[in-house]
């Protein structure tokens, strides 16, 4: 039976890291809407075709769009699919819902990575990645074992974003809490919403997680 999850939480959260240990440990595939629309473009399908002139012309892609490229992912199969930036919005969550019900399946729980924002702020203004395998490094707290080198695969394309810094990041902060508060709630009543704390270390964070996706976190 496919596990499906929603991973909820404000940028430098570390869902990226969480969704990766998800996609190595249980083989479930992450469907990122920005991916998904890049690989939409190029594939030279119907929707692919529809994708890239809304590109083209410098519009937002409808959910209906979105919706049916998720369509598209669901009906390949596999063991599971992790939700990363999609729903934004409660009519996106609702579409979701009813997308799910038409494939027979269901979303298994939403997972709300909480953090502390002043917390969040500092974490995020040391963050780097590797530009080659996308693994998250941090000044402080996750330094590279030999500088400037990617202790996984080895690349020295390290790369912080222009937006990791104090005054970028509290903007997004706020953005973020403002789309997805409605979320938490709508989540919450439907009883699959599962809080974790996203500033633990990253394997109290993982077996957090692992601890819902067996069957035995907390509703609500």
């Amino acid at each position: 039976m496919a596990t499906n999850i929603i991973l909820l939480g404000p940028p430098g959260a570390g869902k990226g890291t969480q969704a990766r240990r998800l996609i190595e440990e249980r083989g479930l595939v992450q469907l990122s809407t920005g991916d998904m629309l890049r690989e939409a473009r190029s594939s030279g399908t119907e929707m692919g075709e529809r994708v890239a002139k809304v590109m083209d012309r410098g519009e937002l892609v409808t959910d209906e769009i979105v919706i049916g490229l998720i369509r598209e992912k669901l009906e390949q199969g596999g063991a599971g699919f992790i939700f990363d930036g999609f729903p934004r919005t409660l009519a996106q969550a609702d579409a979701l819902e009813d997308l799910m019900k038409d494939e027979g399946q269901s979303i298994d729980a939403v997972i709300e990575m909480r953090v502390d924002d002043a917390a969040l702020v500092s974490r995020i203004s040391g963050r780097f990645t590797c530009g080659n395998c996308g693994e998250v490094y941090h000044d402080v707290t996750k330094p590279t074992k030999v500088e400037g080198v990617c202790d996984v695969c080895g690349s020295t394309d390290l790369r912080r974003r222009a937006d990791d810094n104090a005054d970028s990041l509290k903007t997004r902060l706020m953005e973020y809490y403002k789309k997805t508060s409605p979320l938490i709630g709508y989540y919450h009543c439907k009883g699959n919403l599962h809080p974790v704390d996203g500033l633990a270390e990253i394997e109290e964070v993982a077996a957090s997680v692992a601890t819902v996706l067996n069957g035995h976190g907390a509703k609500g």
